[in-house]
């Protein structure tokens, strides 16, 4: 299959997990929709505190798309967020696309000062990030095709398993999960990387619940990725 990137020039789609579950966010929010920073570190497990973040929903800036060309590389990607540091080993050999994608993004500011916009707790086990809106509708303005999907299985999402959200087949944009504990889902969702250290700072987030108290919403625990590095 001939790989490509397809520059949209129609809205931004809205890329969710799940179509049937519901967006993000209640709590942090003002009348604007911003979200309102905690007012001091929160201890949320021992040895993982909270920094307060300034961070708030906002459109995103433009990136291009990435040259698809060799060498595909494998890459460690470091989300820098106010729980502590979450890293990332992608595989760049397997979900080429994708991590080069993902790769023009964080180099282009994409990520920097975004909120971790969902939660989810009941039947599947994610955090899900990358939306600069901090909606769960927002994106690049460009898609591409779907990689290294897994075979039907149980818990085919496996704990610190990192994939990408999507709207359907082949819309991959900005949005992606981090898996806490196992999760099956249908086979539709890149997986793009490993968790390698910060596994405890995701599960810990999740253990604070959703702001609404539902299994599917914002995390109660207000995250943030300040910044993201990537070797």
């Amino acid at each position: 299959m001939k790989r490509s990137i397809v520059v949209t020039i129609s809205a931004l789609l809205a890329l969710s997990l799940l179509p049937t579950l519901a967006q993000a966010g209640e709590r942090g929010s003002d009348k604007g929709g911003k979200s309102k920073p905690v007012s001091a570190a929160t201890s949320i497990a021992p040895g993982i505190k909270c920094r307060p973040t300034t961070a708030v929903g906002h459109q995103p800036p433009a990136v291009t798309p990435p040259a698809i060309k060799p060498p595909f590389r494998n890459r460690i990607f470091t989300f820098s967020t106010n729980c502590g540091d979450i890293v990332v080993a992608a595989d760049g050999q397997h979900a080429e696309l994708t991590v080069l994608a993902l790769t023009a993004l964080a180099k282009g500011g994409f990520f920097d000062q975004t909120l971790c916009h969902r939660l989810t707790t009941s039947g599947i086990f994610v955090l899900q990030c990358g939306d600069p809106t901090a909606t769960g509708s927002g994106g690049p303005q460009f898609t591409y095709r779907d990689e290294n999907l897994p075979t039907t299985t149980t818990n085919d999402y496996p704990a610190g398993i990192v994939a990408m959200a999507n709207s359907g087949p082949n819309t991959n944009g900005s949005q992606f999960f981090l898996v806490y504990a196992d999760t099956t889902l249908p086979p539709s969702y890149t997986r793009w990387g490993v968790i390698t250290k910060g596994l405890d700072i995701v599960k810990a987030i999740a253990a604070q619940g959703t702001a609404n108290g539902s299994g599917d919403g914002a995390p109660k625990q207000s995250v943030a990725i300040e910044k993201v590095s990537v070797r």
